[in-house]
């Protein structure tokens, strides 16, 4: 025989929280005085009404106040009885009865936070029961790990689109964060009011990585995407790990950079940082073709960038709310100052959505990513596949439309860079002697003009930055080192790596 808990048993029995006169009070005061609307129309609707009937009475309101109209128990009484719900709203009775529930408008704005914090505890109490009822198998679907995300995700939603924060900051103030920003700008050398990528140009072009903005970085497979990725989060913890040292010489940095490499394992990542630093090729260091020499540089650049505030997360396939979830946790423990994913497109939306289509599914995602980086108040890099439409086109450089799914990538994004190198085009193009038409003449011509247009591409990447809300887009050229997969400024001064 079956036996039930009885606390269980006594929870399921409880009246879901309500304040019917609070509702009652707020009703009456806005009957009275429709300048007491202003006080809750920021955070209140007519769901968040427990009684359906002050839900209703509230919406009509809602609706008068909003259209420069009188709301009134007159005005009421003969929008309710030509709409043919009078009676359904308590009739002209309960109408003036709300009028004499009124304890003054001056307590509207109270009187209606009691009455929205009442439904975000109802809200609470559903998530809850959804919990419990998924953890007892009523959602075959969603296995546990799966059910904690969808939990998580339920209570972010009702945090950030049931909660009553936000409005308007001062001017005052919003113009002493401005100057604060300009004056780090002017005291950080070569003018840099964000956090730095490690590459001259692109600081220049960008003034750094900025708090709250999602900067996508596209490109076709074999680019570099994730190289240029790795180079500027590599750069920011440097810079990171210097701000420490320079508070106090034994001092941790204050903050840290979060990589989430859904394609590449974090060993493999670490191995391609070790590559570009150790200035060794990646794909020696794989097949162990390296002498005594290069080993111990390998250590001993290992053992140097061993210390950089760099946390890698390789889980696959991950989703938005696991993501969240993690990249709190990280600024809780040890800071938080950029988060990098590659690539987005590996995402998956929050567990327990099933969005109609995946171009629905990269906009949860992007938006998402948006959130994130306004909530965690860092930068965040993602990275994008683009179509192969670029293929088909003469001219391969990538525009914006060229990104899958582009219209919610583009428009969720405060900058979208795109990498591109010709010589990866170039030596597909490379003219071959059998087959050629014409010539042994026209063929070394040809040969010769290719060789001089490699000549020029070779070890040159473009980083085209197509759109950047706060500043100007154009191309910046880069140095890229393909043995060693490592970007770095034009003119960089190639030097052994020397400890």
């Amino acid at each position: 025989m079956n036996t039930i808990d009885p606390p269980l048993f006594g929870l399921s029995h409880r009246l879901p929280p309500s304040n019917l006169q609070a509702e009652q009070a707020l009703l009456g005061a806005l009957l009275a005085n429709n300048k007491a609307y202003e006080r809750v129309s920021e955070f209140l609707a007519p769901e968040h009404f427990a009684d359906p009937i002050h839900g209703r009475i509230f919406q009509a309101i809602q609706r008068r106040v909003e259209a420069g109209q009188l709301a009134d128990a007159v005005t009421l009484k003969a929008e309710f009885e030509h709409a043919g719900i009078l009676e359904e709203v308590g009739g002209t009775a309960y109408l003036t009865q709300l009028l004499t529930a009124m304890v003054g408008i001056i307590n509207a704005g109270d009187y209606g936070r009691a009455v929205h914090d009442a439904w975000l505890r109802r809200q609470l109490i559903d998530v809850g029961e959804t919990v419990v009822n998924n953890a007892f198998g009523a959602d075959a679907e969603l296995d546990a790990p799966q059910q904690i995300e969808a939990a998580e995700q339920a209570l972010f939603q009702l945090a950030t689109e049931g909660g009553s924060t936000g409005g308007f900051v001062a001017f005052e103030r919003a113009l002493t964060e401005a100057i604060l920003g300009a004056e780090r700008a002017f005291r950080k050398p070569g003018g840099v009011s964000g956090l730095t990528t490690g590459l001259r140009d692109l600081d220049t072009k960008m003034g750094g990585l900025h708090p709250s903005d999602l900067i996508i970085l596209a490109g076709r497979p074999g680019m570099g995407k994730t190289a240029l990725a790795t180079k500027i989060a590599f750069g920011a913890a440097k810079a990171l790990q210097a701000e420490g040292r320079a508070a106090d010489p034994n001092g941790m940095p204050k903050a840290s950079v979060a990589i989430f490499s859904l394609e590449m394992s974090a060993e493999q990542l670490a191995t391609r940082l070790l590559s570009e630093e150790a200035r060794i090729s990646g794909d020696r260091i794989r097949r162990g073709d390296i002498g005594q020499k290069d080993f111990d540089k390998f250590v001993q650049v290992s053992r140097d960038i061993a210390s950089l505030p760099i946390q890698i997360d390789d889980t696959p396939a991950i989703t938005m709310s696991a993501l969240r979830t993690r990249c709190r946790r990280l600024k809780r423990t040890k800071g938080l100052a950029l988060v990098v994913v590659d690539y987005l497109q590996l995402m998956r939306p929050a567990a327990g959505t099933r969005p109609e289509n995946r171009v629905l599914e990269i906009s949860m995602i992007t938006q998402g990513l948006k959130a994130l980086a306004k909530e965690m108040e860092v930068p965040v890099i993602a990275l994008s596949q683009l179509s192969r439409q670029v293929e088909n086109r003469e001219d391969k450089r990538p525009q914006l439309a060229d990104l899958r799914e582009s219209g919610s990538i583009e428009q969720d994004a405060d900058a979208v860079m795109f990498v591109y190198r010709d010589e990866y085009y170039l030596e597909q193009k490379m003219p071959k002697e059998v087959g050629f038409e014409g010539s042994a003449e026209k063929f070394n011509a040809a040969m010769e003009d290719w060789q001089q247009r490699m000549s020029k591409a070779h070890n040159r990447a473009d980083l085209i930055i197509a759109k950047q809300r706060h500043g100007p887009t154009g191309t910046i050229p880069l140095l890229f080192e393909g043995e060693f997969t490592r970007f770095g400024d034009l003119d960089l001064v190639h030097t052994d790596y020397a400890g």
